[in-house]
This record gives structure tokens, C-alpha cells and sequence, in this order.
């Protein structure tokens, strides 16, 4: 679903991440809210210019005794501490973390048995193989079997025809659904966008100017009555020829990603997506990009829709959280 939003506050970064500076890599720890940081690059730059102090050894007598500056003794407490901080790093999560990482006990794979058709028609859903496929048509949605409050899931999914759109829901209240009629989508709800970078170049065909509302990169908004406070109300991109352009406004509900990742049709694409508490963090293929909290409801049903094109779906896991 495409939806235009009412405006609403931004709210401050996303990032939930540990990071070693001087080797400016990131670790993505997908269960921790707060950024915490360790930062060698000072320690290693002491440590650096303490060494171009120290005396040279044709300069030292065999008996003379050597006066430890403070910069020298800052040098013997950073050696001192190099076998803790080796343990430190040995602690770390992996390379492998960089990306959004599933592990752990707790995880249960939903299938479309997990899922009620919502808009009486069952006829686009079918599942072969493990891959759940929709035909997109007629319009409309399967929710979950049971609402769900605070969980982390990830979804892989592949858009089978150019410009294709579609949506993941999450906390979608019961109303959403009730006496919804065919042809329809959910009518609250926090989306995700499920949109192929086809709908982009389209809209920069036709309309001669890049779209100033919505990307094909993982959109997060509110629907209906839900409300969000969207992490990035507004953001500046590059096109292709490297002339800046503004997605957004500062008040918008709907929340654009930081990075732009989204694969191609008939491409698979890799989300993590988090609520809790309130709170939605979105990964796309392995970078955590967009995000909002302060969402009403934020407990609800998780729903996939149908909306006009061949999508696919498979890997759909889910753990809930405290």
C-alpha cells in the first residue's frame, strides 16, 4: 500500500549498535535498545605517538635509568591492557553481525496455516515448496492467526513483476478487519512497505522529477487511525546523475530508510523487522534503514497483503518478546 500520512513529531536516531571506532566496523545487536559504544581509536593514537617519544636505544647508557613521562607511563597502562581488551574483541559478536542476525531459542516458522484470509476471498494465497505466493488479485489480506505485542520477525520476499506493490502489516487492531469488504486493504495498522524499485522509475518517467513522498526501500507508516512518530520524516537521496533530492516532510508520520538496499524483482530481499514496546525497527537485507515509535496500537495483528501483483514470501519466522 501507498498512503499518504498525516504529519506528525520526528523522533530521534535509530541506530542500536556496538561499535569498534578504529576499525569503523558495526555490530548489529538486534535484541538491545541503547548504542554502546567502544572506542580504541584514542587509546591506539596515544599509544602511537607515545612510542615516537621514547628514547633510542644507541642514546640510552647500559646503566642509566630512564624516566617514565606520563605519556610513558600511559603507554605501559595501554600494553598492560592489551590481553583484556584481545578478550574484549574475542566477546564481540562476529563479522557475520554486521547484518541482521536470527540465532537463538524461541523462533517459530509461520506458514499460511498461520494466516486467516480477511477479505473473503482466499483465491491469490497458495503455498508450494515452503514459498507462499500470492497473485495479488483480488486485493486484499491474510492476518495472523493471533495478535502478537512485542516480537522480533524476519521475512524473506521477492516481487515477481516490475513496479510491483504490496505491504507487510504489524499491530493491526481487530477493527482493521471487521466486515472488510473484498477488494480492500487492512484499515489500520502499522505498514511496511513491500514496494519493487520499479514503482520509483516509473514515477521519474512520468512525472519527470523523482517522487518527494514515498521510496522503494522500506517505507514505515501508520494507516487509518494508527499513529507512529516516524524516526526520518525527511531525508535528501542522490539520483543516479548526483543531484541531491528531498523525500518527506519534517512532520511527516511516514518514516523513510536511511540506506537504500531494496533488491530488484525477482530478487529475494531479507527484512528484520522488531516491535516492541511500541517501537518498530526495520532491516533490509541486513542494515538496520528505518524505523518509528510512539505507535498506537502497538499490539495487534501481523497481515500480508494482496495488492495487484505476484508476490512471493518464505522463511517467515517470529519470536516473541517480553
Amino acid at each position: 500500500m501507498l498512503a499518504r500520512n498525516e504529519p506528525n513529531l520526528a523522533a530521534p536516531s535509530l541506530s542500536v549498535r556496538y561499535r569498534v571506532a578504529d576499525v569503523t566496523r558495526w555490530w548489529t545487536v538486534s535484541h538491545l535498545s541503547l548504542e554502546t559504544k567502544v572506542c580504541w581509536k584514542s587509546l591506539i593514537g596515544q599509544m602511537t605517538n607515545t612510542y615516537r617519544t621514547l628514547p633510542s636505544p644507541n642514546r640510552v647508557h647500559r646503566n642509566q635509568t630512564v624516566k617514565l613521562t606520563p605519556t610513558m607511563n600511559l603507554l605501559k597502562l595501554s600494553l598492560a591492557a592489551i590481553p583484556a581488551a584481545a578478550a574484549l574483541w574475542a566477546a564481540l559478536p562476529t563479522a557475520e553481525l554486521q547484518r541482521a542476525h536470527v540465532d537463538g531459542e524461541g523462533w517459530t516458522t509461520l506458514t499460511l496455516a498461520d494466516f486467516v484470509n480477511v477479505n473473503g476471498d482466499a483465491t491469490p494465497w497458495r503455498e508450494e515448496d515452503g514459498v507462499i505466493h500470492c497473485t495479488g488479485r483480488p486485493v486484499g489480506g491474510a492476518r495472523s492467526q493471533r495478535p502478537y505485542t512485542n516480537f522480533e520477525m524476519v521475512v524473506e520476499w521477492k516481487h515477481e513483476t516490475f513496479a510491483g506493490n504490496s505491504g507487510l502489516f504489524v499491530w493491526c487492531p481487530e477493527s482493521a478487519f471487521t466486515d472488510l469488504p473484498p477488494g480492500t486493504l487492512p484499515r489500520s495498522g502499522i505498514e511496511v512497505q513491500v514496494l519493487d524499485l520499479g514503482y520509483e522509475t516509473n514515477w521519474l518517467k512520468n512525472k519527470g522529477e523523482h517522487s518527494n513522498w514515498f521510496t522503494s526501500h522500506g517505507d514505515v507508516f501508520p494507516v487509518g487511525a494508527s499513529k507512529m512518530t516516524a524516526f526520518t520524516p525527511a531525508i535528501e537521496y542522490s539520483g543516479e546523475d548526483g543531484t541531491p533530492y528531498k523525500v518527506g516532510q519534517p512532520k511527516s508520520a511516514r518514516s523513510f530508510p536511511t540506506q537504500r538496499l531494496t533488491r530488484p524483482h525477482g530478487e529475494w530481499n531479507h527484512y528484520y523487522i522488531r516491535a516492541i514496546n511500541g517501537e518498530v525497527r526495520l532491516w533490509v537485507n541486513g542494515e538496520e534503514v528505518n524505523g518509528g515509535n510512539q505507535c498506537q496500537p502497538a499490539s495487534g495483528y501481523i497481515a500480508l497483503e494482496s495488492e495487484g501483483s505476484l508476490m512471493e514470501y518464505r522463511n517467515i519466522r517470529l519470536r516473541e518478546l517480553p
